[in-house]
């Protein structure tokens, strides 16, 4: 399968975008609705990925190297569009110059990250009734 991805801002794909955040966090994993959504989606830089025109993957980076809202539908998982979205949101933090990224990682996703070459940084906390743990790369 081929799948499309782009880079792109919260106003020119913001529906498709919403589409996959909602069914990955709000729906499969009953993340409060309010805590998906803030003022930071039109500051970031997204990749969306799609297949035939439907989305199904994506990804941001916030201004300040932070990566997040990484969502991909259950029949897309396992199928590595999830690290082609982490390399490329890696790399526009380094064309931005960024001395390193930074994430909040599900500790069910650790050696997903680690293996994208991120390490541990914090102790285990609670996000949405979730437990992560914050990882960073120096880029």
């Amino acid at each position: 399968m081929t799948y499309s991805f782009f880079t792109t801002n919260w106003e020119e794909n913001k529906k498709q975008l919403s589409e996959v955040r909602k069914k990955v966090f709000i729906e499969e994993q009953n993340v409060p609705e309010e805590l998906e959504w803030d003022e930071f989606d039109k500051q970031c830089i997204h990749v969306l990925v799609t297949d035939n025109n439907k989305a199904i993957a994506c990804g941001r980076l916030k201004p300040d190297g932070h990566i997040g809202r990484m969502a991909v539908l259950e029949p897309y998982r396992k199928k590595h569009i999830g690290t082609e979205i982490l390399k490329r949101l890696i790399k526009k933090a380094s064309e931005k110059k960024l001395e390193k990224v930074f994430l909040h990682a599900q500790t069910t996703a650790i050696s997903f990250y680690e293996k994208q070459g991120f390490e541990i940084c914090s102790d285990e906390f609670m996000d949405a009734n979730i437990p992560h743990r914050s990882m960073q790369k120096n880029l």
